[in-house]
């Protein structure tokens, strides 16, 4: 049995295609013979654009039984792709001219860029996770770092109660304490780089011959300490990346929004709304 996902996706892509060729088709068979065919094309993209904002709106109106947050999402992106054709038969295929058509353009482009790259992380990032436990709770992340931290701390202290030795608790002060301590550079975590987690254990394997045999019991415990803290750090870059890009996609399309109404309103007035 075909997933109930895979069939919305195969039937909005259809209604996409669908939709998109018969725009094509009637902007061709009209624009010749219809001198206002550019407001209706106007009209239209904004229409859509208004349509696209409402779906933030339904994120914060979750109680109401209109679909599912996921279903939305998707009537949402194909929706914008629809978009990004009618701005281009609203153009006539050409490239704007002036500075406010420019910059009207500019801000359309960041709008579907920043919409695609969302788009993108959302089914990406996601399945990520799935390989370092699933997703937790962004406010937990500084929670769960501190109580890592304690827990190496106490095993760096613990050797030198139970065998007098400090190596371990030398080797977590010069190489671990500022590893647990804060969250590591952002882009090499996001990535999910594993050249820091690899030096760090590949350090702590060297320095296991020194250790006494308690120590290494400990040395063990540490490592995987190093592991979870490090999937700590993966969280939050794809986490921050998830939150982030909305501020950059939200301010954008209300910036669209206002310099479209000022452009509908520039256009009636040098037209007086007659042609």
């Amino acid at each position: 049995m075909i997933p109930r996902l895979a069939l919305r996706r195969v039937a909005l892509t259809c209604v996409l295609l669908g939709a998109s060729f018969l725009a094509i088709w009637e902007y061709e068979r009209f624009r010749s013979t219809l001198p206002l065919l550019v407001y209706v094309t106007g009209w239209v993209l904004f229409g859509l654009m208004i349509a696209l904002t409402g779906y933030n709106a339904r994120k914060k109106l979750a109680f109401l039984p209109l679909f599912s947050s996921r279903a939305w999402f998707q009537i949402h992106v194909y929706t914008g792709l629809f978009t990004g054709l009618m701005f281009m038969l609203h153009l006539k295929w050409r490239v704007p001219t002036g500075w406010f058509e420019s910059t009207l353009a500019w801000l359309f482009v960041g709008v579907t860029l920043s919409g695609i790259f969302g788009w993108w992380i959302s089914r990406v990032i996601p399945k990520r996770m799935t390989t370092t436990g699933g997703e937790v709770l962004y406010e937990r992340i500084p929670i769960i770092r501190r109580d890592l931290q304690a827990k190496a701390e106490a095993l760096a202290l613990k050797g030198i109660a139970e065998s007098q030795a400090t190596t371990l608790a030398d080797f977590y002060t010069r190489e671990l304490s500022g590893f647990f301590s804060a969250p590591q550079a952002f882009w090499p975590s996001f990535v999910n780089s594993r050249r820091r987690l690899s030096a760090l254990l590949g350090d702590l394997v060297s320095t296991k011959r020194y250790l006494t045999s308690v120590e290494q019991v400990n040395a063990d415990q540490m490592a995987d300490l190093i592991r979870q803290k490090d999937a700590m750090d993966y969280q939050r870059a794809s986490q921050l990346v998830l939150k982030g890009w909305l501020f950059v996609h939200i301010p954008l399309t209300y910036g669209l929004l206002i310099f479209s109404a000022v452009h509908v309103i520039l256009v009636y007035a040098f037209s007086g709304g007659s042609r």
